[in-house]
């Protein structure tokens, strides 16, 4: 038997609920129907998956989908020793065994012909066939499948069939409301409110330029990093520079735009 104890997470992730999502994912778990996450970069999903995963207490085993990644990636392989062979499971393969949560993050950077792995396990069926190894695994009774992925970056390319998105449940997710965005940035940095209102200030002001020179807003993630580098001791115009701009564009305009922003807040 598997000890499932090291997938478990040991404390509570800090998590501000915006809505009815904590109700509704337990209404999921329970009937263990897939879960899908769509929202922004950074402004929540994974934190999200992890609350529930604690709250829930089942072990979480959680994989960062890139476009490299096959199905033995995700199922399993046999590997070289020094006595022959052996097979080692994949991380769907162990969660399915031990009854995880599997997350599978940013799914549309996977090759599609990857994701199709994941179907069997995403119907009545719940089975996981290892066609390498010859057999077929029945689901743990608390496995659950949840994927995420930011549909802003959707293309024709990278996207979810719809073969793959009509086996989830769907959750939309968007940056907090201002005033709940701030109180997590209080709670995450330990800053005091105003200060943290004046970050969100800034953050709202870069995702109104979406569409209009940046690809994507400020996240909630990166507001946290400038409250934690000003609560360090970083002066704040310097910290909102550090953690807000440099990361986000390298655009000249776009980068003077978010400055006087910065300064017109902190001045």
């Amino acid at each position: 038997m598997t000890n499932t104890t090291q997938y478990k997470i040991q404390t509570e992730p800090f998590y501000q609920a915006q809505g009815d999502e904590v109700a509704l994912y337990e209404a999921a778990y329970a009937a263990r129907l897939p879960v899908m996450v769509k929202g922004p970069t950074g402004c929540g999903k994974s934190r999200f998956v992890e609350y529930m995963a604690w709250k829930l207490n089942k072990p979480l085993i959680t994989v960062a989908c890139n476009e490299d990644m096959t199905a033995s990636d995700l199922v399993g392989r046999y590997l070289l020793d020094a006595n022959g062979t052996r097979w080692l499971d994949g991380p769907l393969t162990t969660a399915a065994r031990i009854g995880a949560i599997c997350y599978l993050d940013e799914i549309v950077e996977a090759r599609q012909d990857t994701t199709v792995v994941i179907h069997p396990l995403t119907d009545h069926r719940r089975t996981l066939p290892l066609d390498k190894k010859g057999e077929l695994i029945q689901a743990h009774p608390d496995f659950q499948l949840v994927i995420s992925y930011n549909p802003g970056y959707q293309s024709l390319m990278k996207d979810l069939k719809q073969s793959t998105k009509q086996r989830f449940v769907g959750f939309d997710f968007d940056y907090p409301a201002a005033s709940i965005e701030a109180e997590i940035l209080g709670k995450e940095a330990g800053i005091e409110v105003e200060l943290a209102s004046k970050l969100v200030k800034i953050g709202h002001a870069a995702r109104n330029l979406k569409g209009h020179g940046l690809d994507e807003g400020i996240s909630t993630r990166l507001l946290v990093y400038a409250a934690t580098l000003i609560k360090g001791g970083v002066a704040p115009s310097a910290a909102c520079r550090m953690a807000l701009v440099r990361p986000i564009t390298d655009d000249a305009d776009i980068r003077a735009t978010l400055d006087h922003a910065i300064d017109a807040v902190f001045a």
